[in-house]
């Protein structure tokens, strides 16, 4: 992998992960907490999301291995899931693939939110899950892995920062901003999932190449 392979990586979990368009969500749920809180949430959930990636990084496509799941078929159903969660994303949507509205009702009255639903399964979702776990797949050495880490972690700092300024982007932006933000990243999401099935499909029926 070089560094544009990165960037990419970087770019479609971010796209995935859609930090700016979860900002409400996030908001909602931290309404009635104080700021010590808050921020504890916040680096707890931003914590989370980048062990989950790494370990999806490097031992997700062993797990898959266990059950018999070849990558190729991964890429297809990967590929659907991510569609379907980019769909939702360009109606300005949390698709629930991600999150319920009953565990959204649930969260309200939970002590910690940081980990459920925040982390898991709003930012690291099965959509950003199965891209890390392709992205995985393209490495070939332990180097190759511990790049796409760096890039993870990065992404998981990214989040940090984004959700320490949460009521200062949320008013920046407004509902409006935040929308148009997040119909970019699902059309962002769709084309990566095409490309996902696509290289999927061209792998089990070389005869469709």
């Amino acid at each position: 992998m070089n560094i544009s392979d990165y960037v990419n990586g970087f770019v479609a979990l971010f796209a995935i992960s859609n930090p700016i368009g979860n900002l409400p969500i996030y908001i909602g749920l931290t309404a009635n907490r104080s700021q010590k809180q808050r921020q504890q949430i916040i680096r707890t959930a931003s914590i989370t999301f980048t062990i989950i990636l790494i370990v999806s990084c490097f031992i997700g496509e062993a797990i898959l291995s266990a059950f018999g799941i070849s990558i190729a078929s991964f890429r297809v159903a990967g590929g659907f899931l991510i569609f379907i969660v980019g769909f939702h994303m360009l109606q300005a949507k949390t698709s629930e693939v991600k999150h319920t509205s009953e565990e959204n009702e649930e969260a309200q009255t939970a002590n910690s939110i940081a980990i459920v639903p925040l982390a898991l399964p709003l930012l690291a979702g099965p959509g950003t899950i199965s891209s890390t776990i392709v992205l995985a797949h393209k490495t070939q050495s332990i180097t190759d892995k511990l790049g796409l880490s760096i890039a993870i972690i990065v992404l998981g700092n990214l989040i940090f920062i984004v959700y320490s300024f949460a009521p200062m982007i949320g008013r920046f932006l407004g509902k409006t901003g935040m929308n148009i933000v997040t119909r970019l990243m699902g059309l962002v999401t769709m084309a990566m999932a095409v490309e996902f099935m696509a290289n999927g499909l061209g792998t089990l029926f070389p005869g469709w190449k």
